[in-house]
């Protein structure tokens, strides 16, 4: 338990420090990115996400780069062990908006960073932000940006797969990019839902897969859609962890 305390300490200092000089960092970057997607900015919060992981002092293993093709926008979909899932992801190498819980917007300095960056905020408990959030998307995808969503919705409490939501699908097929999958495992067991304090420090894995074309798709089709991609991310996590 006293490893568990120091380790907390340690990395919850070191974050807050973090974000104390990073923030005003992409304070200046914001104001010189002419871009309206404020893609300058967001490539600064995915340096600040790195920086973020590399605190923890993790055995890190990535895999899945040759899937990318450059100059592609994907509508990405990942699963979502714990709160260190959001800073993980800045490690795919795309221009990429994330969509997030919208009371991570209102907590000082974190959500001032992902507001610089313009992220997507999003209230699933309210039907219109919930669309607000799609159309932003929408805008996103057209101007070339790739956009994350965790699509289980919620934080998985022992790491297994939760139901997937079709928007992420529905967004793909009408807008016409790739599913791109994401799979990452290990950050629940560094620091689990709901909790402050971090375990000791446990190998992370993410894991890009093969991106899967919307072409032949319907909107009608999309919890097709939905249930194919989830079957290989099942697959996926079931291969890390053996």
């Amino acid at each position: 338990m006293i490893f568990r305390w120091l380790r907390s300490i340690w990395v919850w200092s070191v974050s807050a420090l973090l974000f104390l000089i990073w923030v005003p960092v992409m304070a200046v970057v914001r104001l010189f990115d002419r871009d309206p997607l404020a893609l300058r900015t967001g490539r600064s919060l995915r340096v600040l996400g790195r920086m973020l992981i590399r605190v923890h002092l993790p055995e890190l293993h990535i895999s899945g780069f040759e899937n990318i093709r450059p100059g592609q926008t994907y509508s990405m979909v990942s699963n979502h062990q714990s709160f260190i899932d959001i800073p993980l992801v800045s490690f795919v190498p795309l221009d990429t908006k994330c969509m997030a819980r919208s009371d991570l917007f209102r907590i000082p300095w974190a959500g001032w960073a992902l507001r610089l960056s313009k992220e997507i905020s999003i209230d699933r408990k309210d039907p219109r932000n919930a669309a607000r959030a799609m159309l932003q998307s929408v805008r996103f995808l057209r101007g070339g940006c790739s956009v994350l969503i965790f699509a289980e919705g919620t934080r998985s409490p022992d790491g297994n797969l939760l139901p997937f939501s079709e928007g992420p699908f529905q967004l793909a097929i009408r807008e016409g990019v790739p599913v791109l999958p994401l799979v990452i495992d290990g950050t629940g067991r560094n620091l689990a839902k709901n909790a402050a304090l971090f375990n000791r420090s446990e190998p992370m894995y993410l894991s890009i897969l093969p991106p899967v074309a919307v072409d032949g798709w319907t909107t009608k089709q999309a919890a097709g859609l939905r249930d194919l991609v989830q079957e290989k991310m099942a697959a996926e996590l079931e291969r890390i962890r053996a």
